[in-house]
């Protein structure tokens, strides 16, 4: 082989690696200037000199691509695509339920990271809850407290008609079963007991309804089938019956049991006598009632009405829904409740009579 013809191949070899050198800075160089691309216009900041407060209020088990749709609709997200992309990549996890007060001057990482940690710079600090088997009044009682609106105007806007209408044309779990003009409170029972956080100004009273409805929406629908074929009850008529059972159940473990006596009762026309409506009726807050409050002519009165009461009687949770639609078969018609919170059953009213003659105590 000839010095020249060596010569040449190494030429050749020199050439090709210069190539490669050549090529891996080329793509060194897109991908440095696509990843400024994909910062600037894609997780940066959407707004650097905006000085602007924007709430947002991330739920209990919300996903990043659900966080991700709420920070694009504020206009905090540069753009989405790029924002899908930094999701992907970043991961971000163990993201705190909260009302965040950000800004749009704040990168997606930045805002993501402000989430993760629960770093209370960016969290507003006013929040109220609705207690499980609390009633409307003390819903509101409770938002007034914390968002500057009057428990009187709170009750007017739930109460009114109009308003009334377009949540039951936009919620289908709310019907014209609200609009009874028997019922106390047209939305009781619906607005799902939780915690919740406000906007850090001017909270909206239509917005914190809407989230309290979310709320109930999420805890029915899985339910939906159930309710109808398992216990044959239109929406109105389950939380009716749910809020007696959560109101008259002192412990979780007593739920489908009591549940499943009140749906005997049911099955077999009785009465649900339940003295937790006849409390409602009144508006009282106790143990027992008299035979004469027995006798209240209110729709709520299940000594009086058959069936289940007119409408809910209190904020009722997911798991009393779920014990409810799940009942513990029995042939028990009575139960009674002892000081020490242990309840007792029978299957005659010879039984329940005896049963509280020994263990009476109110």
């Amino acid at each position: 082989m000839s010095e020249a013809y060596q010569e040449k191949q190494v030429k050749i070899k020199k050439k090709g690696k210069i190539k490669i050198v050549v090529i891996i800075l080329a793509v060194m160089v897109l991908l440095l200037a696509g990843g400024f691309v994909f910062y600037v216009h894609g997780i940066s900041a959407a707004d650097p000199d905006s000085k602007e407060n924007i709430s947002v209020t991330v739920g209990d088990g919300a996903g990043a691509l659900q966080i991700l749709n709420q920070l694009d609709q504020e206009g905090l997200v540069q753009n989405k695509l790029c924002a899908k992309i930094f999701l992907k990549l970043y991961s971000p996890s163990n993201i705190q339920a909260n009302t965040y007060v950000l800004s749009r001057s704040m990168t997606l990482t930045e805002i993501f990271e402000a989430m993760e940690t629960g770093n209370p710079k960016y969290i507003s600090q006013s929040r109220f809850t609705v207690v499980e088997g609390t009633t409307i009044p003390q819903a509101a009682e409770a938002i007034a407290s914390e968002a500057g609106i009057s428990q009187e105007e709170i009750l007017q806007k739930w109460s009114d008609t109009t308003y009334l209408n377009s949540l039951i044309q936009k919620y289908w779990f709310l019907t014209d079963e609200i609009l009874n003009p028997d019922l106390k409170y047209p939305l009781e029972g619906y607005l799902y007991p939780e915690t919740y956080f406000l906007p850090s100004e001017n909270p909206d009273l239509e917005k914190l309804t809407e989230s309290m409805l979310d709320k109930m929406d999420e805890a029915l629908t899985p339910l939906k089938s159930n309710i109808e074929s398992k216990l044959g009850m239109s929406i109105h008529q389950f939380l009716s019956f749910a809020s007696v059972v959560e109101a008259e159940s002192l412990f979780e473990e007593d739920r489908a049991r009591i549940a499943g006596v009140f749906k005997n009762r049911l099955d077999q026309n009785m009465p649900l006598q339940s003295d937790i409506t006849v409390l409602y009726a009144l508006g009282e807050k106790r143990v027992a009632v008299s035979i004469a409050e027995t006798q209240i002519d209110s729709k709520y009165n299940t000594y009086k009405y058959p069936g289940v009461p007119v409408g809910p009687v209190c904020a009722v949770p997911a798991g009393t829904m779920e014990d409810s639609v799940n009942y513990d078969p029995s042939d028990f018609l009575f139960f009674f409740a002892t000081e020490d919170g242990k309840v007792l059953y029978s299957k005659t009213y010879a039984e329940h009579q005896k049963i509280v003659n020994e263990n009476k105590w109110y």
